[in-house]
């Protein structure tokens, strides 16, 4: 009979299995480099998709409109185009701004003053969008001889909606005034809707 010499006698425990244990920063490193591959695979996937979520150059294009004052009279309104929406643009009479002044806030379904719609020592430049907060109607009242409605300011001939002079809703079914954009003066005769 061979004897081997592994053999362990009897009445003896076996030593214990050793096992071989690499070396953990080889582990960790491995770890961190697949960790770091994926982020920048995940990085190169996402950018296009991310990018081509950017307005492209003609939407930038459209995203101010400046707008020549200098022609527009006392008392006189314009109509031109903000992000391919109309844009009023009114040149208030002093008796305009008085009767807007006049009217009490409680009054008001949406209670703005003229001086929160307007930009300070501009009080008489009134611009907002032409769009009937109801259901989106352009009303009548920018251009010469149109319908004004009973307030003075502009009159909504889609459902009845009425305005006063600040382009505050006074009566029909519109919920709110008229939406007054961002925009700055970059001269006494010079209006940059789009910036503040």
């Amino acid at each position: 009979m061979a004897t081997v010499d592994n053999a362990v006698p009897p009445g003896e425990s076996p030593e214990p299995f050793e096992e071989t244990v690499e070396n953990p920063r080889r582990r960790d490193y491995l770890s961190i480099g697949a960790v770091a591959f994926a982020g920048v695979g995940a990085g190169v996937i996402a950018l296009p998709l991310i990018n081509q979520m950017n307005p492209s150059e003609d939407v930038l294009a459209l995203s101010t409109t400046e707008v020549d004052l200098s022609s527009i009279e006392p008392g006189q309104a314009i109509t031109t185009s903000f992000r391919k929406q109309p844009l009023f643009v009114r040149n208030l009479t002093q008796k305009e701004i008085a009767e807007a002044d006049a009217v009490p806030l409680s009054d008001l379904r949406d209670p703005e003053t003229l001086e929160q719609r307007t930009k300070e020592g501009h009080k008489n430049w009134l611009i907002t969008l032409g769009v009937c907060t109801h259901l989106g109607c352009v009303p009548l009242g920018a251009g010469e001889g149109e319908n004004r409605g009973p307030y003075g300011g502009y009159f909504c001939p889609c459902h009845g909606s009425m305005y006063d002079t600040a382009a505050r809703i006074r009566q029909g079914p519109a919920p709110k005034n008229l939406f007054v954009p961002d925009y700055k003066f970059t001269s006494d005769t010079s209006v940059l809707v789009g910036e503040a």
